[in-house]
């Protein structure tokens, strides 16, 4: 979940307060301090506060300028003041964040909610020289849900006076010679150490050839297995792009469109009403575009085993809850259905997973040469894998067992594969290629950078794709 920050302004110019606007806007406070309004959102004052509130009207984003403080506790309590006097939330917990974005000091704040309340409360605290802004978000944890990318927009776009963003367009990168490998390598095993993670696997492709690969540490915690380049790893969400690289595939041989409606290759899906259902075409089963909300829980609290084919019960039970296009909202389901509409699509006869599995082997997993990549738990959890790690309750790193892992089994095609270093290392090599791998086209370049085309806005500076992220970072897309 992102963090989001309020900030209380005391010298916003009162013609830029007390309205909507109808897209991203940016603004300045007389200290130079700079922040986005976010489109829908209106803006209005509370005494030295500068608030945004959502269009439903129960989430307010608070940014304040409040100068000189203590430290970031003290900064973040004058805000408090401002939004809620007397009525300071009770501090849960503070993490602190290095320098970056032009501030010198960046502190965040969660606060105890009962659960109740379904509340988002949270603070950032930021320090340029003496003065300090502040952030502070504070509703509906429903809507924070739903607004994720207005909040980001604004937590991201907050920068103190005269900040310039670096840029890196036109610039030509330095040779990765032997010596800054090392220092990459020296780099990632220190922080390796310093955060407790008991191990890494990494690689560096430069020119599209791989000039490291390996691993750091120990596959778990009180073993003497080293992590190498051929470690498995559960990778989560990074399965959904491979997902989407399937139904490129499937574009390439005409078997499907991005523009063609699910219910045209699949006539039992279904969504909340029939309107809804027809409007969904391919390429909105994997945008976090249709207004789907998010509904983990649906799977997490899912008595284990459930079938494959429970993705599209689930959807059939569940109604956008803004328009195609509008907001981002992050649906793991609708991406499950996108792998199995994919695997039907080839094996109709067969069960929606083994579909799936088997289309993932033939289409992905064995042209790009991924030879440890798997779907199979038993196969992901033997030999030289990865184990689950997390914190006990005294906050320290402990072995855990895999027990959870198995929640996304059902719904993998968003999030449920195992993967090597040395397996990504190809599917990354193929993203650079435009399709192309050892010399050999494996995708068409069109149906590749369909996938990367940007969709939904998720902050200022990146949208979401289909089943991939988009950034635009330094002057340079990533």
């Amino acid at each position: 979940m992102k963090l989001l920050i309020a900030l209380a302004l005391s010298c916003a110019p009162v013609a830029a307060l007390a309205q909507t606007v109808a897209a991203d806007t940016p603004g300045q406070f007389a200290s130079g301090v700079q922040y986005v309004q976010p489109k829908d959102w209106t803006a209005s004052r509370q005494g030295s506060a500068l608030i945004f509130t959502s269009p439903e009207g129960d989430l307010r984003i608070m940014v304040a300028e409040i100068g000189a403080a203590t430290d970031a506790t003290d900064a973040a309590a004058k805000a408090w003041a401002v939004i809620r006097p007397g009525a300071a939330p009770t501090l849960r917990t503070s993490t602190a964040a290095p320098p970056a974005d032009g501030w010198d000091e960046r502190v965040g704040f969660a606060y105890d909610t009962l659960p109740t309340e379904r509340a988002a409360r949270s603070a950032t605290a930021l320090r340029k020289g003496s003065a300090w802004t502040v952030l502070v978000i504070d509703g509906s944890a429903g809507t924070a849900a739903k607004r994720s990318a207005a909040m980001s927009v604004v937590a991201q776009s907050l920068r103190p006076a005269g900040f310039r963003k670096e840029s890196f367009a036109g610039k030509t990168a330095h040779e990765l010679t032997p010596e800054r490998i090392k220092l990459l390598t020296d780099f990632v095993e220190q922080s390796r150490q310093e955060l407790q993670v008991p191990g890494v696997g990494f690689a560096l492709i430069d020119d599209g050839k791989i000039l490291w690969q390996g691993g750091f540490g120990v596959r778990a915690l009180g073993s003497p297995e080293k992590v190498d380049e051929h470690t498995k790893f559960m990778i989560a969400s990074n399965t959904k792009g491979m997902t989407t690289l399937l139904l490129s595939t499937l574009a390439d041989e005409g078997k499907l469109r991005w523009d063609e409606k699910v219910v045209d290759l699949y006539p039992e899906f279904r969504l909340g009403n029939d309107e809804v259902t027809k409007s969904v075409l391919v390429k909105h089963l994997i945008c976090a575009c249709t207004g789907l909300p998010r509904k983990d829980f649906g799977f997490i609290l899912a008595d284990k085993g459930q079938p494959a084919a429970d993705t599209f019960t689930q959807l059939a039970a569940t109604m956008p809850t803004s328009k195609f296009g509008d907001l981002f909202q992050y649906n793991n389901q609708l991406a499950s259905a996108a792998g199995y509409v994919g695997g039907h699509i080839l094996y109709p006869k067969m069960e929606f997973g083994a579909a799936y599995d088997r289309a993932m082997e033939e289409k992905v997993f064995g042209p790009l040469g991924m030879k440890d990549s798997t779907f199979d738990y038993a196969e992901g959890m033997a030999g030289n894998w990865a184990a689950p790690h997390g914190l006990d309750i005294d906050g320290k790193v402990t072995l855990m067992s895999n027990d959870f892992n198995w929640s996304p089994y059902p719904y993998r095609p968003a999030g449920a594969a195992f993967s090597t270093t040395a397996d990504m290392v190809r599917y990354v090599q193929l993203e650079l290629g435009k399709g192309m791998l050892d010399g050999k086209r494996v995708v068409s370049e069109a149906n590749l950078l369909a996938r990367r085309e940007k969709g939904v806005q998720v902050g200022p500076d990146s949208w979401y794709g289909m089943g991939l992220f988009q950034r635009d970072a330094s002057g340079c897309r990533s």
